[in-house]
């Protein structure tokens, strides 16, 4: 029954996606070989059902997992253990995250310059001293509202010294650290340890540690820039030309990810065997039951990212290239724009990192806000993102002219939001960089602006400064979008209360009179 209810609800929500590659590769511009229909109907197939087992075995694998660890870190008792714990596990989870390996592909066919193995571990160090840092505040009890600002200021003090190549990048790098695998796990691990670890023990302590972590990749990128920019004498040699092609044999890419896959999860279960055996100590049934989990957690993120790699990645690059064909008209370049809303929110509603984080929402408010509600608020604000990112790649404006506002707007915010929602606000924007909008969307992107490059002429933004900023966006406007759900959710809760303060007011009130006509009545 579980995988019945998830299939449905997964088929459900990528029809939207489905529906607009059809229009576009079928109608607005068909491909030429009749052979690539047949990849995207495999790709699509793969996906939906990748992720209906990925999520089925997520439940009984990874996240009681993440939640006994950070439960059992009490045991440790000295803070340093403990932060040292949450490093490694953050470190660990990232490493191997499919959305950053598929980043950093994407960055080294442009950019050879960068390392694929160092850009993957530079980005999950960043995240692991984050997680580190996050369970010292929770620990602590530092108010979060506090730290987000401080860290923000910082990470855009740092811009000044960074490679102007390396801005869009890191924040895009942000979003993909935070995707299938580390999510759920480390936002299990921040309720295991809220729950024991925490002075106030509430649920405002659940969430924030996801969204503090993603700092961490920024920062670290902006350094690795500047110390590649230094050794390099100085220099950042221009963008190579981006193609990533169309895969012919799925059968090769479903082997060749075998070992990536195994190294995404097997890290997490090893490190998980210590805490089993000296702390935890599971039944031996439910021992089994969560190594059965993982075993089917690992088929669905394998036939998951396989179908990406063999049907999707190399049709985000052809409807970013189609409508900047010169034969067509002008105008025709701003229907990317309605292109980029309505493939950001369909890919929004298909991660399965979103869905985890819906899901802990519902469980934790005890129903007040349905994992839907949490689902269709970032798919607005994802699919807002991506329109922004195709005007920003058109025009060739600079990124820091949408994102510096975009992010005082989200900090202004904080001051009218409660805590529990702001830490949900910045954990949303940390989740919704996932797998499918790495192997999807950055190939529509980094193909408009290649496409732009080459219809624009001499002075053309570079594909590396044009190309990068998509996941950028999609991090930050779920911060606006679900603050203002929270502002939204507090005032109906507020208005919940004084209603009903209200009606006990006027029940007093009533009883009040009753006891007077008695006292006129026995005088």
């Amino acid at each position: 029954m579980k995988f019945l209810r998830t299939l449905k609800e997964v088929f459900l929500s990528s029809l939207p996606l489905a529906a607009i590659i059809i229009v576009v590769c079928g109608f607005i511009a068909p491909m030429e070989d009749v052979f690539d229909y047949l990849k995207l109907a495999i790709g699509y197939a793969g996906v939906v059902f990748g992720q209906v087992l990925f999520l089925v075995g997520l439940d009984i694998s990874i996240l009681p997992i993440g939640k006994l660890i950070g439960s059992s870190l009490i045991h440790l008792k000295k803070t340093v253990f403990i932060i040292f714990f949450g490093f490694l596990f953050g470190l660990l989870a990232t490493v191997a995250e499919p959305a950053l390996s598929v980043l950093a592909r994407q960055t080294h066919m442009i950019m050879p310059l960068v390392d694929e193995t160092v850009f993957i571990w530079i980005m999950g160090s960043g995240i692991g001293v984050f997680v580190g840092f996050s369970l010292f505040r929770v620990l602590k009890d530092l108010n979060i509202k506090t730290v987000f600002v401080v860290l923000y200021v910082i990470t855009f003090a740092l811009i000044i010294v960074t490679p102007e190549e390396f801005i869009a990048l890191a924040f895009d790098g942000s979003g993909a650290t935070t995707g299938d695998v580390s999510v759920p796990f480390i936002l299990a691990l921040g309720i295991g340890v809220s729950a024991t670890l925490s002075k106030n023990k509430s649920i405002e302590d659940t969430f924030g540690i996801i969204g503090l972590a993603s700092v961490g990749p920024i920062v670290a990128l902006f350094l690795y820039g500047f110390v590649l920019k230094a050794m390099n004498g100085g220099i950042i040699p221009p963008a190579t030309l981006y193609d990533p092609g169309a895969a012919e044999n799925f059968g090769g890419i479903v082997v060749g990810n075998l070992g990536d896959v195994a190294l995404a999860l097997f890290p997490v279960v090893i490190c998980f065997l210590p805490f089993q055996f000296l702390l935890i100590k599971l039944p031996r049934s439910e021992f089994i039951r969560m190594l059965f989990g993982t075993a089917v957690v690992y088929v669905g993120l394998l036939i998951f990212l396989s179908s990406i790699d063999f049907g999707f990645a190399f049709a985000g690059k052809y409807i970013g290239e189609i409508f900047l064909d010169p034969a067509r008209p002008g105008w025709f370049k701003w229907l990317l724009l309605i292109i980029g809303f309505i493939l950001g929110a369909a890919i929004t509603l298909t991660e399965p990192a979103v869905t985890v984080l819906g899901e802990q929402l519902e469980e934790i408010t005890n129903g007040h806000v349905k994992k839907m509600t949490m689902r269709g608020t970032l798919a607005i604000g994802i699919g807002v993102a991506a329109l922004i990112s195709m005007v920003k790649i058109i025009t060739q404006v600079n990124i820091l002219w949408f994102l510096v506002p975009l992010y005082i707007v989200s900090l202004v915010m904080m001051k009218y939001t409660s805590k529990l929602f702001v830490s949900l606000a910045f954990d949303s924007g940390g989740v919704t960089g996932g797998a499918l909008t790495s192997a999807f969307l950055t190939p529509l992107t980094l193909g408009t602006a290649q496409a732009v490059a080459s219809t624009a002429g001499p002075g053309a933004q570079s594909v590396l400064t044009n190309g990068f900023g998509i996941i950028a966006f999609i991090s930050v406007t779920p911060l606006i979008a679900v603050q203002a759900l929270g502002i939204l959710y507090d005032a109906r809760i507020k208005r919940t209360q004084e209603a009903v303060l209200a009606d006990e007011l006027a029940g007093l009130e009533k009883l009040a009179s009753h006891a007077g006509r008695a006292d006129e009545a026995k005088k």
